[in-house]
Order: C-alpha cells, then structure tokens, then sequence
C-alpha cells in the first residue's frame, strides 16, 4: 500500500468519527462560517502581494520531523509581514502533525488567503474547512473520482470557497480539465513516491488554457526555481519544507534572503 492510499484510508475512517462528535449544523454555528472569504485567485492576479503560497507544516511522511519548534502565530506573522499572497495550513494530525487550532490561529495572525492543506474525502471537511477560517480548499485528484470531484467544488463555491485541485498525473489532469476550479496546482513531488520532477510539471502545465491560474506545488527550494517556472506561465508557488526546516533565529532572516532574489 503506497503512502497517499494510507493516508486517504485513515482519513476516512477519521472523519466518519468525527463527524459523530460535531455535527455539520454545530459547525455550521461557528463564527467563521459566516465569514467572507478572501479570493486567492484575485490576490495572485494584483501586483500587492508576493505569488507565494508559504506553508504551515510540522513534519511529513517524506521529511518526517520538520520543525517542531515554531508556534503557528510566529511563522503566520512572518508571512504577513512578507506580504505573501496565500498561507497554507496542514490539518492532518496523523501524518502531517496538524490540526484545526492551527488553522485558527492561523487565521488570526494572516489576512490574506488561507488554503486548509487536507485529504478532503467527504463534504463534512469542506464545511469544516469554512467553520474554522479556510479561504480555499484542497481536492487531490488522485484521490477523487471526477462525479466527487465535481461535487465537491460546487459545494466549495457555494460556500465561497475557491478551489486548489492538485493534479501530478495526465489522468489528474483530464480530471481536472472537467472541473470549474479556480485552481489547479500541478505537484511536483509524486504523491505515491514522494519523489520530485519538475520536467513532468511542465509537460502537464503546458497543457492548461492559458486562462487557468496554476500553481506550482512542492519541491521549490530556491528562488531561481520560482523564476524558471514564472516564465512557462506559473502564476503562484506553493512552499513548505523550504521555509520551515530554518531554525527559529533565521527564520525570518532566511525568509528575507529568499524574498529578495525572487525576480517580480
């Protein structure tokens, strides 16, 4: 059983448990649900904010630990302060070492878009997602079947979430190319292999309209990277390890480092 099959299993069965516990009408009670998101899209299209989608994470099943020692509000502020477009949150507690008060206290610290980086396999964790201050949510085409891909979006959208569909695969892709998503997010690390290649991201970005904002997914370790890839037509990067393996005194410092030979 390879990685992201293990993951999709547990999650399952993690949420049909949870759903036992809060229900969707007391999620539906929750300050945030009623809130306005923000749109991700429209942030990526401005000049204002930096194109980067910098990631929350703990630790993960290719990386294992990552960096414990850093609260959810020192890196949010760090984020803000760097004028970053987007912050994504890992709420996976089993693999991922996440959790839903990260989300909230993330949400408190970044007023820009929030993108809840989860498994999502049910509708539950979408109105979840809202309740806890997500502005976009992630569908990994890989693990959906097109009906619930589709149905998924449409419940998102209605809620005013916008939509990441992740994509690594021609079979993703023709997934993906069948749905209205804001969207979609081409990984360059092999969700059963974990393994990264940029060459096969771009045969499948060259593939998109030319209308369809993407985003290239992990495996960005350098600025030069994000300036490659500006000019095959990315329009947002997302970045995880990069950022988050630095130590808590060069955070910031190692942050400002990347920031500056980003070529706008």
């Amino acid at each position: 059983m390879d990685i992201l099959t293990k993951i999709v299993h547990h999650k399952r069965a993690e949420i049909e448990a949870k759903a036992q516990l809060i229900s969707l009408s007391d999620l539906k009670k929750l300050k945030l649900y009623k809130r306005d998101p923000v749109s991700l899209s429209q942030l990526l299209k401005t000049n204002e904010y930096l194109p980067i989608i910098a990631e929350f994470k703990r630790r993960s099943p290719s990386k294992s630990l990552i960096n414990q020692s850093m609260s959810v509000n020192d890196v949010a502020n760090a984020y803000q302060n760097s004028k970053f477009a987007g912050m994504s949150v890992l709420t996976d507690q089993h693999f991922f070492g996440g959790s839903l008060e990260d989300l909230l206290q993330a949400r408190t610290a970044f007023n820009q878009a929030i993108l809840r980086k989860d498994f999502t396999v049910t509708s539950y964790q979408i109105h979840e997602a809202k309740a806890f201050g997500a502005d976009v949510i992630l569908l990994i085409a890989a693990v959906l079947d097109l009906k619930h891909l589709k149905e998924f979006t449409q419940i998102a959208q209605d809620l005013g979430l916008e939509v990441l569909v992740e994509v690594h695969s021609q079979d993703d892709l023709d997934k993906a190319l069948q749905v209205n998503a804001e969207l979609i997010g081409i990984n360059n690390r092999n969700l059963k292999t974990f393994e990264v290649d940029l060459e096969h991201s771009l045969k499948l970005a060259a593939q998109l309209p030319k209308h369809q904002i993407r985003i290239s997914e992990s495996g960005i370790s350098k600025p030069e990277t994000i300036n490659s890839l500006k000019t095959k037509g990315f329009n947002g990067f997302l970045i995880g390890e990069q950022f988050m393996k630095a130590q808590p005194q060069d955070f910031e410092p190692q942050l400002n480092q990347f920031i500056k030979e980003i070529k706008l």
